[in-house]
């Protein structure tokens, strides 16, 4: 079960918080200077805006993370 950060690993935390740096006053502008998401819930929805207010890079980079912070993507898929 995720609880909070507990779940998220260092590395991937880093990542996430490189691109809210990377795109803070073109998507993020709204949220307080020094915002980082600090739970995984936090961080899908900082993800959200970035994929939806950014360039098609932005797009790209927060889809490939808001994967790795997927519950499921853990898990044994359908065909296996």
């Amino acid at each position: 079960m995720w609880r909070g950060m507990c779940a998220v690993d260092a590395k991937l935390r880093e990542q996430v918080n490189q691109l809210v740096d990377a795109y803070r006053g073109r998507c993020l502008w709204f949220l307080k200077v020094d915002y980082y998401p600090a739970t995984r819930e936090e961080m899908l929805r900082t993800l959200d805006y970035i994929s939806r207010y950014g360039d098609l890079e932005a797009f790209r980079r927060a889809g490939e993370l808001r994967q790795w912070l997927s519950p499921d993507s853990n898990a044994t898929s359908a065909g296996s």
